[in-house]
């Protein structure tokens, strides 16, 4: 960590942070930031996702990656970045390790169809969910809900935001509103995440077989670092050469990013938080970056998660989902004390059940699903 005299200017300096909600003596031995990233890691939200879908389910092999895992690899790029940048790295690093805890079992189909089910009742969407994580639903303090992150935590986890839902959350979704930038921390989490999924996604992809380095070496960006690998180690395959050609995708993504913020930082000279925040976005991938990154993933979504195997699993968990939700509204009673509401409110009871759903991890939602609805499970 570099302490808050090392950092830039424009970096968000922990002795400076917005706050907290509600208001604690600072640690003697640890930065504000230092004390968010510990708060998530003991979460039980954190813990959870071990057992969510990055891509596969869980227990479709044991190698492939978790929502867990995801967020340990996008904190890892991220400190990286973030010291070459001369960012507040433990920021990042709270960040990216709570920007998933509010995501539905099941991936992005969870979310979707979540969605749907509550557009009655405010929709869903796992940004906002995993505000309210932190913000409301974690009981680890006898003082308040949640974990009192600081601001600064809390608004780059909330990556997404719509202009009404932005009126109601208050001062950590303002920038929505007056359409301002986040932190530079936050900015570059937002890169990072996308790093890391673009490449453990290739890497589970292959290892899954639903896609081949054939398919691949159709993707301009990928063929260039596949064959510079061919080219270093003659005959070399398997999982070295995969291994060799992610390291150097992971590079040229992470270089080209600190070189263009750099550029756009040195222009733009802000001062301080504020002048970051009334600029445009500073942390970038160059344009030709950004074009190979965008075909990658344009692969990637029409070759792995369009995949009809991928399709299948999509099904299956969407069904489990809307046929879980449904049959709590109908019945409140079937679900825990503490996720019925006992006030009549429609509304309420729908946000309860969306909160004890998207806290489920996959096994889970499978198991409670059949608890209510396989005549062998009592």
């Amino acid at each position: 960590m570099l302490p808050d005299e090392f950092l830039a200017p424009y970096a968000t300096h922990s002795a400076g942070g917005a706050g907290r909600r509600f208001e604690e003596t600072a640690h003697a031995s640890r930065s504000q930031f230092q004390r968010d990233r510990d708060r998530i890691i003991h979460s039980s939200a954190f813990r959870r996702l071990e057992y969510k879908t990055q891509v596969f389910l869980n227990h479709e092999g044991d190698l492939f990656r978790t929502r867990l895992t995801h967020s340990l690899e996008v904190a890892q790029v991220g400190r990286s970045l973030a010291r070459n940048l001369r960012l507040n790295e433990d920021l990042v690093e709270a960040i990216s390790l709570a920007h998933d805890l509010g995501h539905t079992p099941f991936g992005h189909v969870g979310q979707d169809v979540l969605n749907e089910c509550m557009q009655d009742h405010g929709g869903f969407e796992h940004n906002l969910q995993s505000l309210r994580v932190v913000d409301e639903l974690e009981e680890h303090y006898g003082a308040y809900n949640g974990l009192n992150l600081m601001f600064e935590t809390r608004e780059g986890i909330l990556k997404h935001c719509s202009l009404n839902n932005a009126k109601l959350l208050g001062p950590v979704a303002l920038r929505f509103i007056e359409r301002t930038q986040p932190s530079l921390e936050a900015q570059l989490t937002n890169l990072a995440d996308e790093i890391a999924y673009n490449s453990h996604d290739i890497d589970d992809g292959l290892r899954s077989g639903l896609i081949t380095i054939e398919q691949l070496e159709q993707v301009e960006f990928f063929a260039r670092l596949w064959h510079d690998v061919q080219r270093t180690f003659p005959g070399l395959s398997g999982r070295r050469a995969i291994y060799e050609t992610l390291r150097r995708l992971i590079t040229a993504l992470a270089d080209d990013l600190i070189v263009t913020s750099s550029a756009l930082i040195a222009d733009a000279a802000p001062k301080n938080l504020d002048d970051v925040r009334a600029a445009p976005p500073l942390i970038r991938f160059s344009d030709p970056m950004r074009k190979d990154a965008t075909e990658l993933k344009r692969f990637l979504r029409e070759n792995l998660y369009r995949h009809y195997k991928v399709n299948r699993m999509r099904v299956k968990a969407s069904r489990i989902v809307r046929e879980l939700y449904a049959a709590f509204m109908a019945e409140p009673v079937l679900l825990p004390p503490d996720y019925q509401d006992k006030s009549g409110d429609v509304g309420k009871q729908a946000r309860k059940i969306a909160d004890y759903i998207a806290g489920m991890t996959d096994r889970y939602a499978i198991r409670e699903h059949r608890r209510l609805f396989s005549l062998d499970e009592l």
